[in-house]
């Protein structure tokens, strides 16, 4: 099995990643001897207005490696009995100090396509335990599964020319640009700009020259000369800074200079504008002085619905660089100037107890029903016809009332010790891929896509209604 690695960058501290309840309360369990068998579910109530008809699951890796190390060191444990003023007992600090999770967490695989109230990780042991990974769990999934949504949508709007991840600079921290370098390639980014993303997950990179390289001298033809110098095999120049129809004629004159040196003109860049008209005239400069096969790369606040609109419109453009809207997994119709926040609102809640030896159900009934849950450790079965995706029912994991159907969650952690086999990231990006083209074109649509068929299955709903009555019954 490949190593698991959780990508952050600020690792000593991680088993401090958690919102203080989680501690204060299992400080509580823990004084009270109440470490009851539990079961929490993560799962999804809607999908972000401007986000379409379904999400891209992506996380799990780095949740399943916090899972299989968690461990509060010394100095962390130092520091919260002394800042809690005793509050954490030492008994408790212990308990953290020598955690090893001996549970069961069942997932759907990373790039599968999910929907509204499915589970997509469910974690099943000792209260205490599974409580201390809520909100490291929710940050990295509730992020990843996002932008690997973002750019599935954006895969589907470019037709099938490339894009790369430009947004690591946009990324709401250096953590996050790493994870967003991830999972933009699991939705199906063709590379990075990111060097790290790069080293650490083998993902492509590439980049061209920044306005800097052209500003700081004295002409644009100059930098262009100097840039094809120092990489004469990958020469693709950026021809906005000043005139872009002016930087695309010096782009020809610089590439018929490669030319007598033995190489070509990759490509040019442009990164403002009107794209849809620069592009059609760059690409009638470039055609008209003998570089037809020079690509035109753009640039410039992009995202799904002006890629649409690109190429709608025929835009002769190659590939796409595409940086703020992916990596901030922007909730936002950029045609219509509507959005909203971009998160996703994923939560973990808890769905069932042990009692007596038999797991017994649980729920959240809220006031308006918003934010109601189902009981019971679930499972997604899906229904498969000729390629197609054609439905999913959400009913107790183990239900034998589905046969022929796929069942989606699969043994991640079984009695704490790891037994699936992480695929590599280019294997998840593929398998992403084939989710998504399973998918129908009616539900992948920017905007207004037909609501998938999602139901709940019989199992469930009869735990729902022995809770309510044991509940009527206190």
């Amino acid at each position: 099995m490949k190593q698991l690695d959780s990508l952050l960058e600020s690792e000593d501290e991680k088993s401090l990643f958690a919102d203080f309840y989680e501690l204060s309360s299992g400080k509580a369990n823990f004084d009270h001897s109440r470490n009851d068998v539990i079961t929490e579910t993560f799962f999804f109530r809607n999908i972000p207005e401007h986000l379409g008809g379904y999400m891209v699951a992506a996380g799990l890796e780095q949740v399943v490696e916090f899972i299989k190390s968690y461990r509060l060191t010394e100095q962390d444990a130092k520091w919260l009995g002394e800042s809690s003023d005793g509050a954490i007992s030492e008994g408790f600090i212990d308990y953290l100090k020598n955690f090893k999770f001996d549970g069961d967490v069942y997932a759907v695989p990373e790039g599968t396509v999910v929907f509204p109230n499915e589970p997509i990780l469910s974690i099943t042991g000792k209260s205490i335990d599974v409580q201390l990974f809520e909100t490291y769990l929710l940050s990295v999934m509730n992020y990843e599964t996002m932008v690997a949504t973002k750019a599935s949508r954006i895969a589907y709007s470019a037709r099938g020319k490339p894009f790369l991840d430009f947004g690591a600079r946009r990324a709401h921290g250096r953590d996050a640009a790493l994870l967003s370098s991830r999972a933009s390639y699991i939705g199906g980014a063709d590379g990075t700009s990111l060097l790290v993303a790069a080293k650490k997950l083998g993902i492509p990179y590439s980049g061209t020259m920044p306005h800097k390289f052209v500003q700081e001298r004295d002409s644009e033809i100059e930098a262009f000369r100097e840039y094809a110098e120092s990489f004469p095999n990958s020469s693709v120049m950026l021809i906005d800074t000043y005139n872009t129809l002016e930087g695309a004629r010096k782009a020809c004159e610089v590439g018929r200079e490669l030319r007598m040196r033995g190489y070509e003109l990759k490509g040019v860049r442009i990164d403002s504008g009107d794209l849809l008209d620069l592009s059609r005239k760059v690409r009638t400069i470039l055609d008209g002085e003998g570089f037809e096969n020079t690509k035109i790369i753009v640039s410039s606040d992009l995202d799904e619905f002006k890629i649409d609109y690109l190429m709608s419109n025929g835009a002769p453009i190659d590939s796409f660089g595409v940086g703020t809207r992916l990596d901030t997994a922007a909730n936002y119709d950029s045609s219509s100037g509507e959005g909203g926040v971009s998160a996703l609102g994923g939560v973990f809640k808890l769905v069932e107890v042990l009692k007596e030896g038999v797991m017994t159900p649980r729920m959240k009934i809220s006031s308006d029903g918003h934010k109601k849950t189902l009981p019971y450790n679930k499972q997604v079965y899906r229904r498969i016809a000729d390629g197609r995706i054609i439905g999913d029912t959400i009913d107790r994991y183990g239900s034998g009332a589905y046969q022929g159907a796929l069942e989606m969650l699969k043994p991640i952690i079984i009695n704490g010790s790891l037994v699936y086999d992480f695929p590599l990231l280019k294997e998840i990006q593929v398998y992403a891929r084939a989710q998504t083209e399973s998918l129908g074109d009616e539900y992948k649509l920017l905007t207004n896509p037909e609501k998938f068929p999602v139901t709940v299955g019989r199992e469930v709903l009869d735990g729902e209604e022995a809770f309510l009555s044991r509940l009527s019954a206190t």
